[in-house]
């Protein structure tokens, strides 16, 4: 009439039961609760350096960081952009994050933008924060905005109101744009 279950067996401990088995894998499983780490992925490149006796003419574009010791006559674009103590650059560097130890000669537009002691920057900043420590020297404007990047291409001059015409001449119909 009653059959044997296995309800009255002895079982696993309660604290048997809250380890693992050792077979099983203790590696938490995207979506399972705990600390999940995504599988590597290729390591981040180390910064590209153009050495103190490079000297470049034109533009220089990376998707990664640089670290400039030598001269370039251009722009630069980069994520990080490092201006060494004995580089100069003549041209418009536009980066995530920019730090001047060395010289610049034209605009400076970067998310994050710092001007170290030993900074010369003759040019306009266009930054989200900026940082400027003493003894750096820096001739231009500076100017906040919360996508400077974004901006990158200059801006279109305001058209200039045309000469007035002279007295007596007929004045030219306006014209909607």
């Amino acid at each position: 009439m009653f059959s044997k279950s296995k309800i009255n067996e002895p079982g696993p401990k309660a604290a048997d039961a809250a380890q693992p088995a050792a077979t099983e894998s203790t590696t938490p499983k995207p979506g399972a609760g705990g600390d999940y780490k995504a599988p590597p992925h290729k390591a981040k490149p180390p910064a590209s350096v153009l050495s103190a006796d490079l000297h470049i003419t034109g533009n220089v574009k990376t998707t990664g960081d640089i670290q400039v010791e030598g001269t370039v006559e251009g722009d630069i674009r980069a994520h990080l952009l490092t201006v060494g103590e004995s580089a100069t650059i003549k041209g418009e560097v536009t980066a995530d994050d920019v730090v001047v130890n060395g010289r610049v000669v034209g605009r400076v537009r970067g998310l994050k933008v710092r001007l170290t002691a030993t900074a010369r920057v003759e040019g306009d900043i266009i930054h989200k924060t900026i940082a400027i420590e003493s003894g750096a020297h820096f001739e231009g404007s500076v100017q906040r905005q919360d996508d400077p990047l974004g901006g990158a291409k200059p801006a279109a001059r305001p058209a200039q109101p045309a000469a007035a015409p002279a007295a007596g001449a007929p004045a030219a119909p306006k014209q909607n744009a």
